[in-house]
């Protein structure tokens, strides 16, 4: 046991804290004992550069699929070839209208502190980008998002542009992992908004990418596949669309297509979302008993506190940091 799992073990007992601390002695005991984790990343989470600590999960193999948001999937690659470019902005609860219109101009697109620089960061990948979905056009061929993703990386042609260390993006880790991903909703994105214009533009075909059905599909495939006697683990970095879709492969294998099917067997969210009428991402986990995702002997856990401070913790516990 490492430090920081040290720290955890003799200062966390009450509250969050303990809740943080079951769910990392949950999530190592779980895979320790043969079981798949699947994680799930919403919000703006790669450009919190949460990559320092998820791309060594995925490469120890602490991680066996992902489910993530367009933005993430893109942003933890805009971050590897355009971070000495990005914009700090400490004090961004005092900005007013006219200096966010001065970010603006300067084509600097703020994500709460900081900023993503639209020249060097979204339009230097999407010329690569462009590149795959043009080819994939013309030979009639069909990919998933990540997919292109993982075809720009793998062929080396962005190696040259890094501005991190590589062991720190999670999209490298996943991609010579060849890791499972799924993006739902990846049109709501800002490299899915460029994929409408161009096609808008003939210059591509909209059957060169794969969909979001699609993308379920193959989520089914890979349960089905993973099922095991420990049972397979869902691990929720906030809510949204990035955790709402893959939770609902059980339901609609076993409902649905009336297949007996095992239901998570380990539910962790950290969320600061407050427990409301009607939200997903405030839900309490017990809620998701009553639509067959988990059963009543889940491990549930919910951790209501910041992603960007929890989940480097938890990785670390799970590390043996």
């Amino acid at each position: 046991m490492g430090p920081i799992s040290a720290f955890i073990e003799s200062n966390y007992f009450h509250f969050n804290a303990a809740s943080l601390k079951d769910a990392a002695r949950g999530y190592k005991e779980h895979i320790n004992k043969g079981g798949k984790m699947f994680v799930t990343l919403a919000g703006a989470m790669s450009t919190a550069e949460l990559g320092i600590s998820l791309a060594e999960m995925i490469r120890q193999d602490k991680i066996h699929g992902i489910s993530c948001t367009g933005a993430n999937l893109e942003e933890d690659v805009f971050n590897l070839v355009a971070h000495e470019h990005y914009v700090r902005v400490p004090n961004w609860r005092e900005l007013s209208p006219d200096e966010e219109m001065d970010l603006l101009s300067r084509h600097l697109n703020r994500v709460t502190d900081t900023c993503i620089p639209e020249e060097e960061a979204i339009r230097r990948i999407e010329k690569p980008i462009l590149a795959a979905w043009e080819k994939a056009s013309k030979n009639g061929e069909s990919y998933f998002p990540h997919e292109y993703f993982y075809q720009v990386l793998k062929s080396g042609d962005l190696k040259g542009s890094y501005q991190i260390d590589p062991k720190n993006s999670w999209m490298l880790a996943a991609a010579e992992k060849n890791l499972p991903i799924f993006v739902p909703g990846w049109e709501d994105s800002t490299l899915g908004n460029i994929f409408a214009g161009r096609m808008m533009q003939k210059k591509i075909n909209r059957q060169c990418l794969k969909s979001g059905v699609d993308y379920m599909v193959a989520l089914a495939d890979w349960y089905t596949a993973n099922i095991n006697p420990q049972g397979i683990g869902f691990f929720q970095i906030a809510g949204g669309i990035a955790g709402d879709f893959p939770i609902c492969v059980v339901p609609m294998l076993e409902q649905d297509l009336e297949r007996d099917t095992p239901k998570w067997s380990y539910f962790c969210q950290i969320s600061d979302s407050t427990t409301s009428y009607g939200s997903y991402s405030g839900a309490v986990p017990n809620e998701k008993i009553t639509w067959g995702k988990l059963e009543k002997s889940s491990t549930r856990l919910i951790i209501e506190s910041d992603a960007s401070i929890v989940a480097p913790l938890i990785f670390a516990y799970v590390l043996g940091k």
